[in-house]
């Protein structure tokens, strides 16, 4: 389990980038998120996560809030 910050939120497409406690920034979808709704989050919040490969590099999933 990852920890790290909800950086951006692009909430009219429903994804996300967080950063983690290295400085990665990764992407993940609302669709990754768990006990949680896309539009009750806010950037700078503390988050947890799993990180799986994509064709696109690394991205969050199983994303909760902290």
């Amino acid at each position: 389990m990852h920890t790290g910050t909800i950086k951006k939120l692009v909430r009219e497409r429903g994804f996300g980038f967080v950063s983690d406690t290295d400085g990665r920034e990764l992407f993940f979808h609302q669709s990754g998120l768990i006990d949680a709704k896309f539009d009750t989050l806010n950037e700078g919040q503390a988050v947890t996560f799993e990180v799986e490969k994509s064709d696109k590099g690394p991205r969050a999933i199983d994303v909760r809030i902290a």
